[in-house]
């Protein structure tokens, strides 16, 4: 190997010297012209130095054969000083050489010249100390462990701010190796420092845009996301962030647009500090719009802070607009004063991307908190029971909304002859869309319930306003897609019966008073919107005190009570309708309704009832029997309208329909009802009689005189009624 470098001089065939280095120069003393032409042994007269010597063939230029001589280990000694010569003076790495004590014995001008640190300063003394006025702690541990036991530490990272840029911090990569002699024994160790600021700042960066994209939206409400920016950003890019929103959309309004006049109210929605001594703006504060420029930013901006022309410090404050597609949402200022460095242009660079991710999901905040307020204000129902349906049955009602638009919903609805309906629904879509037909749902239920229809007999027609309501938005169900389900049920406590129709698979539960549990009192029918009528239906005679439990349907990917569960919540009939409502509810997924009604048959001081022969002194003395009954009770009503109406009632059964008839009269708290029932399907209809005609006049009086008045068919009777409104 040692004969890849030049000889220390080179002789000819006959033993003469042709060339002289000045390696040779110095080791021999002889000068090249002292030296050339003579022969060896003429050179070493006088002895050659001690050690080995080496001799080997070498190119001439006379073409002749050459040979050159060289010192073993000479050549290679020279080689390792060159080495060692270039890495100290060309390096781009920082060194220091260290001794057994870790003083600086040698260092190279890349490694003052990062820390601006004289050579003077450092060489001779312990590194350790001539670092430490620079900020740089707790590595003489470190090095004194590579010194003993030899295993050398890569890639440790030092921070201080040298003396050559002392506004800004650096970070430097730094190595330790032991340096040991022939035998082993350590002579020292040598740490090699890279400057890394650039690629830490970068990585720095990157892992906040990270963070910002993984804590900042995790919820779809304005504030919260705005104290998730404060909480990514401050200490960490800031020591304060102050972030401001419009007033429109902290009121869930929608936001403002970006405008060369003026500025939008802005007021305080979230604020941070490193610093816990620092004072904090208190959240809600209307802010001045000083604070963020003469006029809202449309980028990054830097602006100074404090007095100019004052004695105290003047910074920087970084301003930025929280703004999509032109509609301004708020602003969000940082300040950084002691603990960080001045902002600068990658700092720019940096918030835009900050403020781009939080001010979309202010968007989609925003966006969900104006669809939860139209959803509340449209999923609202009344919680209070009318006091007209508290004769017939007592309610407790529930509902746990989750905020997501469940489209469920439940009525207690006060019918005819002091009959209740009792109605459950649910759209199978949540969302928006879900609560706005469910909204026309129910006001089509209500619609329909006036026109005294069998609970089967609406469901049809609730089915045909489903589809068409699905028509209209464009997207007919295809078959086999749901669209809704509903239970709608009808008690009458005069009769003690129950009819009821179902449509899909809300649940519907009857308890008996003696605590028997009926789980599937009505089959489960197609769904509104879906294959259509037929829907299942069923009539019950239930005694008083018997419990209905309606809830509305379980959404796909959701798991409704089993029959047990069910069952054990409903088997104690001495609990109120409050208690199994607490019981059920919590079987129940958010965003489900639930209705719990105990039935009531109305008591003889409110309900009498007479057969009616098919005579037409029938009608006299069914006068006579109303008179004699409005003044036991003392209804406040004129007997006049009373004794008016039951005769034309009476009247019309007698001519038109059949036997057997049957007059009742059910006093309430704001009418006193009036019905005839016959066997006769034959529909009254109301028709003006002209002036010759002895009749045809009966149900124009009725209507005249009563407040209201309809009919109802059952499967084999109908049913004429009239209410006779109480004085006040």
């Amino acid at each position: 190997m040692s004969r890849n470098h030049a000889p220390l001089f080179t002789l000819d065939g006959t033993g003469q010297v042709v060339r002289w280095s000045l390696g040779a120069e110095r080791l021999f003393g002889r000068r090249d012209e002292e030296a050339v032409g003579r022969s060896v042994p003429e050179l070493l007269s006088t002895g050659p130095p001690d050690g080995r010597w080496l001799v080997g063939r070498v190119p001439g230029g006379s073409g002749e054969p050459e040979w050159g001589v060289w010192r073993a280990g000479e050549d290679m000694g020279d080689l390792d000083e060159a080495v060692l010569d270039a890495v100290f003076d060309q390096s781009a790495v920082g060194l220091h050489v260290l001794d057994r004590d870790l003083r600086a014995v040698r260092v190279n001008p890349v490694a003052v010249g990062m820390r601006g640190v004289a050579r003077e300063e450092i060489i001779g003394r312990p590194v350790v100390e001539v670092y430490a006025t620079e900020g740089v702690t707790g590595v003489e541990s470190m090095l004194r462990e590579v010194l003993e036991t030899g295993r050398p530490v890569r890639n440790v990272l030092v921070r201080f701010h040298p003396r050559l840029d002392p506004q800004h911090e650096h970070v430097f990569s730094t190595a330790v190796h032991r340096l040991e002699d022939g035998s082993g024994q350590p002579l020292g160790v040598v740490v090699t420092a890279v400057d890394v600021t650039d690629r830490e700042r970068a990585q720095a960066r990157l892992r906040l845009l990270h963070d910002v994209h993984e804590r900042i939206g995790s919820s779809l409400d304005v504030e919260r996301t705005a104290r998730e920016l404060v909480e990514v950003t401050v200490p960490g890019f800031a020591d304060s962030a102050l972030v401001a929103l419009t007033d429109a959309v902290l009121r869930g309004q929608a936001p403002d647009l970006v405008t060369e006049e003026g500025a939008p109210l802005l007021r305080c929605a979230a604020t941070g500090e490193a610093d816990d001594s620092a004072p904090v703006t208190e959240v809600g504060t209307v802010l001045l719009p000083g604070l963020f420029g003469d006029e809202l930013p449309k980028a990054p901006t830097l602006l100074p802070t404090g007095d100019p022309h004052g004695d105290g410090p003047v910074g920087l404050r970084l301003v930025a607009p929280l703004a999509v597609r032109g509609q301004i949402f708020g602003v969000v200022a940082f300040e950084r004063r002691s603990t960080l460095e001045p902002f600068g242009p990658d700092d720019l660079a940096l918030a835009d991307g900050i403020v781009a991710r939080t001010a979309t999901c202010l968007e989609n905040a925003l966006r969900f908190t104006r669809e939860h307020i139209v959803m509340t204000a449209l999923q609202s129902w009344p919680l209070r029971q009318e006091r007209t349906t508290q004769r017939a049955i007592e309610v407790a009602q529930r509902h746990r909304p989750s905020g997501r638009g469940g489209g469920s919903w439940f009525d207690v609805i006060p019918l005819p002859g002091a009959r209740v309906a009792l109605v459950v629904g649910q759209v199978h879509h949540a969302g928006l869309s879900a609560v706005a037909t469910m909204s026309r749902l129910r006001t089509a239920v209500h619609s329909l319930t006036t026109l005294d229809l069998d609970p089967h007999e609406l469901l049809a027609r609730l089915h045909a306003t489903t589809r068409r309501l699905a028509g209209e938005q464009g997207s007919a169900p295809r078959p086999g897609e749901p669209t809704a389900s509903c239970t709608f049920a009808v008690w009458d406590p005069a009769e003690g019966r129950l009819d009821v129709a179902r449509a899909g698979t809300s649940l519907f539960a009857v308890v008996r008073p003696d605590g028997s549990v009926d789980p599937e009192p009505v089959a489960e029918g197609p769904l509104l919107g879906a294959d259509g009528p037929p829907f299942a239906s069923a009539t019950h005679t239930l005694p008083a005190g018997s419990t209905l439990c309606l809830a509305s349907a379980v959404r796909d990917g959701e798991a409704g009570p089993s029959t047990e569960q069910l069952v054990d919540a409903l088997r104690h009939p001495d609990h109120g309708p409050e208690q199994m409502a607490d019981a059920v509810q919590h079987l129940l997924a958010p965003d489900r309704v639930l209705l719990v009604a105990r039935t009531r048959l109305l008591p003889p001081d409110e309900l009498r009832e007479w057969d009616v022969p098919p005579a037409p002194s029938a009608v006299a003395q069914a006068r006579a029997r109303a008179a004699e009954l409005v003044a036991d009770w003392g209804v406040p009503v004129d007997p006049f309208d009373v004794k008016l109406v039951v005769s034309e009632l009476v009247t019309n059964a007698l001519r038109y329909g059949a036997a057997p008839i049957t007059l009742r009269l059910i006093r309430s708290d704001r009418a006193l009802i009036c019905e005839v029932v016959d066997s006769a399907p034959t529909a009254p209809h109301l028709r003006h009689a002209k002036a010759v005609d002895e009749g045809g006049r009966g149900l124009h009086i009725c209507a005249t005189m009563a407040e209201g008045w309809g009919v109802r068919y059952a499967d084999d009777t109908k049913t004429v009624w009239a209410e006779v409104a109480l004085a006040p």
